[in-house]
């Protein structure tokens, strides 16, 4: 996350309603909810994370069991159980 300066993109008057709450301070404004993303979406981590959740649940789908699944993923069996036994 980079930092801009207030007096940068801030008209003057906002920034002095501003200072009467806080000065000298870093302030987090986060996005609104209608430009919020999930996470991966930009880096594309959901998407692997997505694709190999469908793989583990075609293996699953086809015969093989959670033990040979974790091997092969490397994960906990509790974590394969939660990827074939969900909803989606």
């Amino acid at each position: 996350m980079s930092y801009v300066k207030a007096n940068k993109i801030l008209p003057e008057e906002l920034i002095v309603e501003l200072q009467k709450y806080v000065q000298g301070e870093t302030l987090y404004i986060p996005k609104s909810k209608s430009n919020y993303q999930k996470w991966g979406t930009c880096s594309g981590g959901r998407k692997v994370l997505d694709e190999r959740n469908a793989c583990i649940q075609i293996g699953f789908n086809n015969g093989k069991s959670i033990d040979q699944l974790a091997d092969e993923y490397f994960l906990s069996t509790e974590t394969i159980k939660k990827i074939v036994y969900s909803k989606s």
